[in-house]
């Protein structure tokens, strides 16, 4: 497992050799992806969503496409489509770009619904139906979408069915000062152009082991009975119209075993269930409208759950 930890350290120095700031957004980044989870980044135009990304699928040296979500978007510009071909008079099928390990929805809810719907399979299954024929993604395939604020002109709100599937939701705040300061220097100094992140020598082949490694964390009974009572008292809160789902808490898990192995134990303990809790649950619940007029928000409310529930010794 040192070695794994170690690849792990090198990621972050190669990452934040290219990013100024955002640790805490790429640690995780990094808990989701090892998890094996996707992640939907939020926040306002120009703050990095997409640099983010596109830096780590360069440094893991994995597959790597970006979609622009517009409003005029299609489902066949995300999946792909049969073809005809004049000259075999056959259909040729054409994969389209959700075939790749890293997928970059970006601006995801700039495209309507029936669009967004189309990527319900591919996160779920690993797979997308083209002309009724299933066809496999490449492993691992993640989705990292971003999006804007839903209060952004434009915009359409992910159904609860597609939010449920994301992993984890980040979101990606303003720079500090001392950062903005130094993003500043960095592109009077070198123009317009980003430092070229320096690509590992077997990416993807490390990721898929500290995937596999992820995957065997020890969790006890007393953690997992931690993670259920977290996730249950989200279903009683009387400010929640909608408390967090079965699936939640098993992304909990698996998030919780990515932060341990993130920390370097092979086993998880309390503070790595903490750790995740909000970018596990923020997504996944929804306020009654009397408590968003009282001005609460789900992270304080989350907040106060996690400070409400015993915590096991």
């Amino acid at each position: 497992m040192a070695n794994l930890v170690e690849w792990g350290d090198t990621v972050r120095q190669r990452f934040t050799a290219t990013v100024i700031g955002n640790d805490q957004i790429l640690q995780e980044i990094l808990v989701g992806m090892l998890a094996g989870g996707h992640v939907l980044l939020e926040g306002v135009p120009g703050v990095g969503k997409t640099l983010i990304v596109k830096t780590l699928a360069r440094i893991l040296g994995v597959g790597f496409h970006r979609i622009q979500f517009t409003p005029d978007l299609m489902p066949t510009d995300i999946l792909g489509t049969n073809i005809f071909d004049p000259k075999s008079l056959e259909f040729q099928l054409r994969l389209g770009p959700v075939f790749t390990n890293f997928l970059l929805a970006d601006e995801i809810n700039r495209t309507p619904p029936r669009t967004q719907a189309a990527l319900l399979e591919a996160m779920e299954e690993r797979q997308v139906t083209i002309d009724g024929v299933s066809h496999p993604l490449p492993r691992p395939f993640m989705v990292f979408a971003t999006q804007n604020p839903v209060e952004y002109e434009g915009t359409f709100p992910l159904p609860e069915a597609q939010l449920d599937r994301f992993m984890l939701k980040i979101i990606v705040p303003y720079p500090s000062a001392e950062e903005e300061a130094a993003i500043l220097k960095l592109h009077a100094e070198s123009g317009d152009a980003t430092p070229e992140p320096q690509p590992l020598e077997n990416g993807l082949a490390d990721l898929t082991e500290a995937m596999a490694a992820v995957a065997q964390i020890q969790i006890e009974d007393k953690i997992l009975d931690y993670i259920n009572r977290l996730i249950r008292t989200t279903r009683e809160n009387p400010r929640l119209l909608l408390g967090a789902s079965p699936r939640s808490g098993v992304h909990m898990v698996a998030a919780s075993r990515a932060m341990a192995f993130l920390a370097g134990r092979d086993f998880v303990v309390p503070d790595d269930v903490k750790a995740v809790f909000l970018p596990v649950l923020r997504h996944r619940i929804l306020l009654r409208p009397e408590a968003e007029m009282e001005g609460f928000h789900a992270d304080e409310i989350l907040r106060q759950i996690l400070s409400a529930v015993a915590v096991p010794r």
